[in-house]
């Protein structure tokens, strides 16, 4: 072997070596959640608005079986309270006046496909519900 041409196992040794030396740097780095410091981002909690106790929550597995329906359903029920809301003119929460089996029950009315696992085009209900909330949202600012 050549003097000039380090071998293959040098090298590999030499790769670990480095790996040995880099981990434990970093692990110093990093503070110690036993010492009181702060760990920025993985110790960080987000206060929920208080908006988000009327944001209709994720429906659960039991309710479809792919998320795309759930994903549909999840934006009929914005689309009902959404519209609810401006039938009745009340810019409080209703949430708790609405069921799942509502959504469900609704399906017909904004289904565009006789495709069971795809009934409807979830991103035109977004929007849809989007919309609607927006206008909620403008006529309870007034």
């Amino acid at each position: 072997m050549s003097k000039r041409t380090p071998s293959r196992f040098t090298l590999m040794e030499a790769g670990l070596l480095s790996l040995s030396l880099v981990i434990p740097v970093g692990l110093l780095v990093l503070p110690d959640p036993a010492s009181g410091q702060d760990r920025p981002f993985t110790s960080m909690a987000i206060a929920r608005d208080e908006a988000d106790d009327c944001r209709v929550p994720k429906p659960s597995a039991d309710l479809a079986e792919t998320a795309y329906l759930r994903n549909g359903y999840r934006a009929i029920l914005r689309i009902l309270i959404a519209e609810e809301a401006l039938a009745s003119e009340t810019c409080t929460c209703l949430l708790d006046q609405f069921t799942w089996d509502q959504a469900l029950d609704a399906l017909p009315r904004f289904q565009t496909s006789d495709n069971p696992r795809l009934p409807f085009k979830v991103l035109d209900l977004y929007a849809k519900a989007d919309a609607l909330e927006a206008h909620v949202a403008e006529v309870c600012a007034e």
